[in-house]
């Protein structure tokens, strides 16, 4: 019997709490050349145990790259504001750091490369987020040819993962040690 993605998630979710501080993905992340050459890339900001992108969002910004962070709205569809620094962020909803300008939630069509967050991906290229599908409807309005990444641990790249019909696609895995092609 193939498992629910309830199920997957629960045990993913499981799995990473008993995981030590989050490791980051700013060196696997800063030795690619699409991100040396983007000139604005939509990140999140990290929560507890996910890959760690804080350090990735203070190089970006001290290396003169663009940076749209989400906004959570209250039907679970993401904005997306410039970053200004992390000290410049506003609490948002769940937990959330976010920037204070609302760019709209057509913003994210104007990034070079997207990296969003994820509790498991598969080889061809299914994302396993935490069910809200914010970023499934985000990654709607990412052009086509703009590379989209999912941070995960590398344990977190299974052969196989459930998906539905409205589950959006990504090109990598973007791992603490490094960038995982997917097919």
């Amino acid at each position: 019997m193939i498992p629910t993605k309830a199920a997957v998630r629960q045990s993913l979710l499981d799995a990473r709490r008993s995981l030590p501080a989050g490791q980051g993905v700013m060196d696997a992340a800063r030795a690619t050349q699409q991100v040396q050459q983007a000139g604005r890339v939509a990140l999140y900001v990290s929560m507890g145990p996910e890959p760690q992108t804080g350090g990735l969002i203070d190089w970006l910004l001290a290396t003169d790259h663009e940076v749209l962070l989400p906004i959570l709205y209250a039907d679970n569809d993401l904005g997306w504001g410039l970053a200004p620094g992390a000290a410049d962020l506003v609490p948002g909803r769940l937990g959330m750091s976010e920037p204070r300008v609302d760019l709209g939630p057509e913003a994210i069509a104007t990034a070079d490369l997207v990296i969003c967050p994820a509790l498991a991906v598969d080889r061809t290229g299914v994302r396993l987020g935490r069910g809200g599908g914010s970023y499934d409807r985000a990654l709607v309005r990412v052009p086509a040819g703009v590379p989209v990444w999912a941070a995960v641990y590398g344990h977190e790249i299974f052969d196989h993962l459930p998906c539905d019909p409205h589950d959006r696609p990504v090109h990598a895995a973007l791992t603490p040690s490094g960038l995982i092609q997917l097919t």
